[in-house]
């Protein structure tokens, strides 16, 4: 099922694999990550090097990314080389550059998710409320 197939009040609920999508990209050492891997494959020790994380962060960070089938690994010796699974995330990603410039970035200014706020956001009671009104 596609975003744009999902119709009715209960059709939100089809959404789940979409939220885990965003939600996989919303921290920004991943999405700086897939920003990196974009350029081509790469080994943990040196995109922490890169970011200046200690090397367990971006190793947790990346299984995250594994786990959600963005990313895999090609060992090669004792080195595992990561890169993105699917080109179309960097068009995604792209798309979602278009959108921030043509609203000016209000997203920053987002009270839930943007620059000062406490990332709280709405929770998936609150959510389940507010579309049964």
């Amino acid at each position: 099922m596609t975003i744009h197939e999902v119709i009715g009040n209960e059709g939100w609920r089809d959404l789940a694999p979409a939220a885990a999508l965003f939600h996989s990209l919303s921290d920004e050492t991943r999405l700086g990550m897939v920003k990196r891997m974009a350029g081509g494959e790469i080994r943990v020790g040196d995109l922490a090097g890169e970011l200046g994380l200690a090397q367990s962060t971006v190793s947790a960070h990346m299984a995250c990314l594994r786990d959600c089938g963005l990313v895999e690994g090609r060992a090669q010796g004792r080195s595992v080389y990561y890169s993105l699974t699917r080109p179309e995330l960097m068009d995604m990603l792209a798309q979602a550059e278009v959108l921030l410039a043509a609203t000016g970035n209000a997203v920053s200014l987002c009270p839930n998710y943007g620059a000062g706020s406490t990332g709280a956001g709405l929770t998936k009671m609150e959510l389940t409320k507010e579309n049964t009104r």
